[in-house]
């Protein structure tokens, strides 16, 4: 019920008080619909503030905004690599930039005595309400990484879920709880606007670039030539502003252009039917690659057993690869006594596989670092870069009817006898209660 609100309710709630708000104070209270600057009243701690600010959140903005306009064009740019790499960097940059921005403003209105008497109780919400949503952004971009490509398949399913009302908050149901955190935020920032200086969002002063120069005059009687200084100095200005607005505009085209070339780059040629069909057929290959991982996994979760091998196929100079109830890489081995050997083969140093040749002193190889385990404990070599031994597995010893005769825990602790039974009728599995009682 909570969730059918925060994700279903409080959107529609939050759309509405937001339109009907605005435009109700824009009707009653027109000088009002801005956000009231303090530039006047101190101007330095404003800048380090309010310049971060806009261009952290400016950045992030459209960032998201690339995710729910065009999600498969954006996560086809984002299939590279290097690229998501380099766009999950710059949204967390910008993040960064936000929060130290909102920092500074809020310490501004927190410690300026000038600035005591226009500070409303509702500005102090709104940027600490700014500053928890742009923490709770971080955080999820630290602990929930490559949000920029999931989030195509999660929160913007569910957003344009909303936009055409057929709402589906089953997109984010099973997401961490920062991701909610975060989404409700954004629905009580939007909720705040009408009641807020965020209002100003509306009222972007396109018409101050074109129209005539004005002069301002003060109260208090100028110095002789400073009317003329205010006046050059208002010239300046806009044409300053008229110059920055033609880069951004020429920025924006050129940023197009180069999206564009990105993205034929990204998308590739168009393929004839033969690379389509050697396209599909490399994809059917990891289809089917994956099912059988899958399969893996399943028969690891139901059964008590896993199959391994035969005992008198068990060699103790070339162990047999299997994987086991981890679905990590193991080695089994005929052990001096005649019974089974086996040890992981994710190597103890970075995760490398093991090699399955035993060398002349009787040591297993990882070729990633050059490590040497001992076959019969695990414990590396003197020197080598891996410190911690091989882990040993438990196993048991089954015999033509399905019945245990002898297993042994990866402790050494025996169990059962191997009197009246051939070897040669006997396989080797691994068990799940050996690996339970580890964990």
């Amino acid at each position: 019920m909570l969730e059918a609100f925060l994700f279903v309710g409080l959107p529609y709630t939050a759309v509405i008080i937001c339109v009907a708000g605005s435009i109700y104070r824009f009707k009653t209270q027109p000088y009002s619909y801005s956000a009231l600057s303090s530039q006047f009243l101190e101007g330095k701690k404003l800048m380090w503030g309010s310049v971060p600010w806009h261009l952290g959140i400016t950045v992030v903005f459209l960032g998201h905004l690339a995710a729910f306009l065009a999600p498969d064009t954006w996560r086809l740019f984002l299939s590279s690599t290097h690229v998501l790499y380099t766009m999950e960097a710059i949204g967390l940059a910008a993040a960064i930039l936000c929060a130290l921005g909102l920092l500074v403003l809020i310490l501004r209105r927190l410690t300026t005595a000038n600035l005591q008497p226009v500070t409303t109780l509702m500005d102090l919400v709104v940027l600490f309400l700014l500053l928890i949503q742009v923490i709770l952004g971080i955080m999820t971009a630290m602990s929930v990484r490559w949000g920029s490509l999931w989030s195509t398949e999660t929160t913007t399913p569910y957003l344009w879920s909303l936009l055409t009302f057929r709402p589906d908050a089953s997109f984010i149901a099973g997401m961490p709880l920062l991701v909610k955190a975060h989404l409700t935020g954004a629905w009580i920032l939007l909720l705040s606007i009408p009641f807020s200086r965020l209002v100003h969002m509306f009222s972007l002063p396109l018409e101050y670039l074109f129209r005539p120069p004005q002069k301002v005059v003060w109260n208090a009687h100028p110095h002789h030539g400073s009317l003329k200084a205010a006046e050059d100095k208002e010239v300046t200005r806009r044409l300053f502003l008229k110059g920055a607005f033609g880069l951004t505009a020429g920025g924006v085209l050129l940023g197009i252009g180069v999206l564009d070339e990105l993205y034929r780059f990204f998308r590739g040629p168009r393929l004839t039917q033969a690379e389509e069909a050697d396209l599909l057929d490399v994809t059917q290959k990891r289809l089917k690659k994956n099912a059988e991982e899958k399969a893996l996994e399943l028969e690891r979760l139901r059964d008590e057993s896993i199959f391994v091998a035969k005992l008198s196929d068990l060699s103790p100079t070339k162990g047999k690869y299997f994987i086991d109830y981890q679905m990590r890489p193991a080695l089994a081995f005929l052990g001096a006594d005649g019974l089974p050997q086996l040890l992981s083969a994710k190597c103890t140093h970075l995760g490398c596989t093991v090699g399955s040749e035993v060398n002349a002193q009787g040591r297993l190889l990882c070729p990633c670092h050059v490590s040497f385990f001992d076959v019969t404990n695990g414990v590396p070599d003197a020197g080598s870069p891996a410190k911690d031994p091989l882990p040993k597995l438990g196993w048991v010893l089954v015999n033509e009817k399905g019945e245990i005769v002898l297993s042994r825990g990866p402790k050494g602790e025996v169990e059962g006898t191997l009197l009246g039974h051939e070897k040669e009728t006997l396989s080797v599995h691994i068990a799940k209660r050996y690996v339970e009682a580890l964990t």
